[in-house]
Formats: C-alpha cells, sequence, structure tokens
C-alpha cells in the first residue's frame, strides 16, 4: 500500500533525491541550485506549483509527483499539468506511481479541472505502459521553442 501525501519540509532531503533521479534520468543536468529553485516554489503556497510525495508502508519517500493548474480556452476548463512524475527505480512496481496519478486526479476534481495531461518520451516503454493503462494517449505532437 502506497500513501500519497503533500510535499513537505520533512521530505526536503529525499526529495531531492529523487528529484535528482529524475533529472538522471532524463539526461538533464541539473544543479542543487535549480533543486532549490522548484523546492521553492513548492513550499510556497502563492505559487501555482504543487507536489505530491508516494510513501512506502514504513513511511518512507519513495516517489513524487509535481502538478500545475493550466487555461484550456478551447473547452473553457482548466486542467492539471504533471510536470514530473518520479518513482525511485527500487519501488517500480510497487503500486507508487499509480497511486500518484490517481493523487493527481483527486487533486483535479477537487480543483474542478477537467483533466490530467502529462508527456514522456516516447522511448520510456515502462511508464507508457503503465500510462496507458490509466489514461488516453493523444495524438499530439509537441514541440519547443527556444525564446
Amino acid at each position: 500500500m502506497t500513501d500519497i501525501v503533500p510535499v513537505s519540509e520533512a521530505h526536503r532531503a529525499r526529495w531531492e533525491e529523487l528529484y535528482a533521479g529524475y533529472a538522471q534520468f532524463y539526461r538533464v543536468d541539473q544543479t542543487a541550485a535549480m533543486r532549490a529553485t522548484v523546492w521553492g516554489w513548492l513550499m510556497d503556497p502563492a505559487h501555482e506549483l504543487f507536489g505530491l510525495i508516494a510513501l512506502d508502508r514504513a513511511g518512507h519517500p519513495v516517489g513524487l509527483a509535481h502538478l500545475r493548474p493550466f487555461a484550456r480556452p478551447l473547452r473553457a476548463s482548466l486542467g492539471l499539468y504533471l510536470d514530473d512524475l518520479f518513482v525511485d527505480p527500487a519501488a517500480r512496481g510497487s503500486g507508487a506511481a499509480p497511486a500518484l496519478i490517481a493523487a493527481a486526479a483527486e487533486a483535479a476534481r477537487a480543483r474542478g479541472a477537467t483533466l490530467v495531461r502529462w508527456i514522456t518520451a516516447d522511448d520510456n516503454y515502462r511508464a507508457r505502459t503503465a500510462y496507458d493503462r490509466v489514461a488516453m494517449r493523444t495524438g499530439w505532437i509537441t514541440y519547443d521553442l527556444v525564446p
């Protein structure tokens, strides 16, 4: 059984490890200063970004999710964007990822959002298998423009 709780100051050290693991998985050079910025956002109740932590049976953080609202003008509604989802490799298969996604859906319902949206790498096959069980893959292609 996995418990999902809002990220709090008590999770800081383990969150750092998990988030560094997430960056490493996606081959992103991430510094301690970058993590400190994101942590600051998570701890600021006025910031749009919020976080969830998956706890194992012993109460040890094994996964994280970061979410933020976004406007859906064409649908005249709001959605939640799941920016980051990561589970410690040692805890994969434990149910932490589906529990984090279910908690994201609950957060969306509580905020009146009409969907939760996320992206993943095309070659992230293990995660895609899990995602295919709980959500619909879209046909949209993503572009990035660096200003």
